[in-house]
């Protein structure tokens, strides 16, 4: 098998089973985290234990470099796998600016929506002169979680991720940069594609926010998408759902609905979007969050709705329902996730037009 030099940034949940997942595959992978105290003991071993019941390799994935110093990090990376909450993208890139060299390939998991367009602008910012490659995925290709310091579980592969670059013609290269480890990634289209593609901006902040008294009175002690889900909260759902595949198509994309997501995911289908979540029985024995304290608002508010409201606002479509779960969030929180999130001017695009816009992110500044 190839043998690449990945360097994973994040710690958490994912970055551990995705660098561990890594070693085990062959690869040469370094493990960063800002915070020492969290990858002390991994790098007291030398890696992380992975386990998974679903047949993906399992075992100790030996790591080259474990370290809070990231020009160690990157200093000889090849790709550079982000594996951090959407909110801590801007942070990442600010972070990377100094010391990005030539011919690195940078991927963020997941890019939320305009993570990419956000990570790039922050690199202008701070004057990045390096000729790397930026690129994004839909969502995040694993279902993990930490068993421990040190170890990590795999529950679920998911088997096509769509993934674009930035701009979208290096997509190629991107794909086949990674695809002896993961052949599940596949052509994104571009980055306005996999950003309005994103069903956490859906499912997550609204079902969070019209169950939070349910939350706040159990500790989360419901199921959270079959006691979660009543038929009034789906048609709240499909009314968000509908604004973002509005706004999709105002801008030249067919974005898929809900319902076809979870008959494409996971070949499940109901005359509503009430009845194909009851009809999914993935969903069964997940429970709600125990807090309203929780990335479903914290992140997927800012990172997710403020962006596909604003494009919304910025190309004539109606967005009341999206804002009124905005507003709410912020309420919710006491924080403005309007002045906290991706908006236009935050990502460097409020000026373009919809055909600017495009020719951005398919072939670069230059086209615009």
């Amino acid at each position: 098998m190839t043998t690449r030099k990945f360097t994973v940034i994040g710690a958490g949940n994912g970055g551990k089973a995705m660098a561990a997942h890594l070693a085990i595959m062959g690869q040469d992978v370094s493990l960063f985290n800002r915070s020492y105290v969290h990858i002390e003991i991994i790098a007291q071993r030398g890696g992380i234990d992975l386990e998974s019941p679903i047949g993906v390799s399992q075992g100790f994935g030996a790591l080259s470099k474990v370290t809070d110093d990231i020009q160690e990090a990157l200093s000889d990376a090849e790709i550079i796998m982000v594996v951090v909450p959407s909110s801590g993208h801007a942070d990442v890139a600010q972070m990377v600016a100094p010391h990005l060299k030539d011919g690195q390939i940078i991927i963020l998991h997941p890019g939320r929506t305009c993570g990419a367009i956000e990570f790039k602008a922050v690199l202008n910012r701070h004057d990045c002169q390096a000729d790397y490659v930026l690129a994004e995925a839909e969502t995040f290709i694993y279902a993990s979680r930490s068993e421990g310091p040190s170890q990590a579980r795999i529950f679920r592969v998911k088997e096509a991720v769509p993934l674009a670059a930035l701009p979208a013609k290096k997509t190629k290269n991107v794909l086949e940069s990674i695809k002896h480890v993961y052949p599940q990634f596949i052509d994104g289209i571009n980055v306005l594609h996999t950003g309005l593609n994103n069903m956490g901006a859906v499912f997550h902040p609204a079902l969070t926010i019209l169950n939070a008294g349910r939350i706040e009175s159990t500790r989360g002690d419901f199921q959270f998408y079959v006691d979660g889900v009543t038929p009034s909260v789906a048609k709240v759902l499909e009314t968000v759902d509908r604004e973002r595949v509005t706004i999709a198509s105002a801008m030249g994309i067919r974005a898929r609905t809900a319902m076809e997501w979870l008959q494409l995911a996971y070949n499940v289908r109901g005359d509503t979007l009430y009845d194909a979540i009851q009809n999914q029985t993935g969903y069964f024995g997940i429970n709600a969050p125990s807090t309203l304290q929780h990335r479903y608002i914290s992140e997927d508010v800012p990172m997710s709705l403020v962006p596909i409201a604003a494009l919304g606002e910025r190309y004539g479509v109606s967005v009341n329902a999206i804002n009124s779960m905005i507003r709410l969030g912020c309420i919710l929180h006491s924080t403005d996730y309007w002045r906290k999130g991706r908006t236009l001017k935050r990502l460097g695009i409020r000026n373009l037009s919809v055909s600017e816009l495009t020719r951005y992110v398919n072939e670069g500044e230059d086209a615009i």
